[in-house]
């Protein structure tokens, strides 16, 4: 239990998905933030022996630092639930929601946000309905450039620009190898943008806009985790009322998937200056070269005072 410097933290970092090195620096930064701020952190792995050192350690709170299906997909999240563990984050159900690319774009759609037109294949009626045939009408259906993508997972693995018809196959393929689910939407052009939303205890609030300009043209895996790949600018170059734009319907998109704590949504923003949802995650990078501690930097604060701050609200939550 915690004692009179601050609360027993457990960090929980690492797991078996494709991000677990993203996801070890990850935990890492959060542990050497929390232990600087003055609570009694222990860093573990969500291994055999993880549920049995909870009920038998009874920390004051989780904090999960897990990326990809180790944490995101809501399972690990029940369990915690379950054992009657405080912890940092989203309820298992709305992880699920989020976790689930096409799910997420559909609930946030019906509350009024722009998100692209999109198809999505099972692995199964692909094959089944025949590769060239399925390919054919989905090349007919979506104009211009399009985005393909695994269902569900983080860091842009498996994600894939076509904008020569003939690489579409190549891309279903490396989609499918992360996913049974792929998406394929229409690619909007515009100016990438991330927005942390974090609560405290007084609501859900959206940091600056970090505007994301990756030197290969994608923000992709080695773009995200690799210094030097990508600019980022925090504020964000877009105008006062389109970052403002963008902010509301960050938070607009964290209340109505049900997330909780913490989260970062990503947006396309058009020449129009419409944020076009791509996706918001439940466990976002925490690492060195992540958006939601750039942000929390270019808000004038501390990852160690907010990370601190999530933890005293859930402990306080569970109470």
């Amino acid at each position: 239990m915690s004692d009179s410097h601050g609360l027993y933290v457990v960090v929980l970092a690492g797991g078996i998905s494709h991000e677990r090195d993203v996801s070890l620096r990850s935990g890492r930064r959060v542990a050497d933030a929390l232990s600087s701020a003055g609570h009694r952190v222990v860093l573990r792995d969500p291994d055999a022996g993880l549920l049995p050192f909870l009920a038998a350690e009874r920390p004051d709170v989780v904090f999960p630092a897990l990326h990809g299906s180790s944490g995101e997909d809501g399972s690990l999240l029940d369990l915690l639930a379950g054992l009657g563990v405080a912890t940092v984050g989203s309820t298992g159900a709305a992880a699920r929601r989020a976790w689930s690319k096409p799910l997420a774009s559909s609930v946030v759609a019906q509350a009024g946000l722009a998100v692209p037109q999109s198809i999505v294949l099972s692995h199964e009626a692909f094959r089944e309905l025949g590769a060239a045939s399925v390919l054919r009408v989905v090349r007919s259906a979506l104009e211009g450039d399009l985005v393909v993508k695994p269902g569900s997972g983080g860091s842009a693995q498996g994600v894939t620009i076509v904008d020569n018809t003939e690489d579409l196959p190549r891309a279903m393929v490396e989609a499918f190898t992360y996913d049974d689910v792929a998406v394929v939407e229409r690619r909007i052009v515009g100016t990438e943008i991330a927005v942390a939303v974090v609560d405290t205890g007084d609501g859900p609030q959206a940091l600056i806009p970090v505007e994301i300009e990756p030197s290969a043209g994608v923000y992709g895996f080695q773009a995200r985790y690799n210094a030097g790949e990508t600019t980022f600018y925090a504020p964000s170059r877009l105008s006062d009322d389109v970052a403002a734009a963008v902010s509301d319907a960050a938070v607009l998109a964290h209340r109505t998937l049900g997330l909780r704590d913490l989260s970062r949504v990503d947006f396309i923003v058009d020449a129009g200056g419409t944020p076009w949802f791509l996706e918001a995650n439940v466990i976002p990078g925490l690492t060195e070269t992540s958006l939601l501690p750039l942000a929390i930097e270019a808000s004038g604060t501390r990852a160690s005072t907010v990370y601190s701050g999530l933890v005293r609200a859930a402990s306080a939550r569970a109470a």
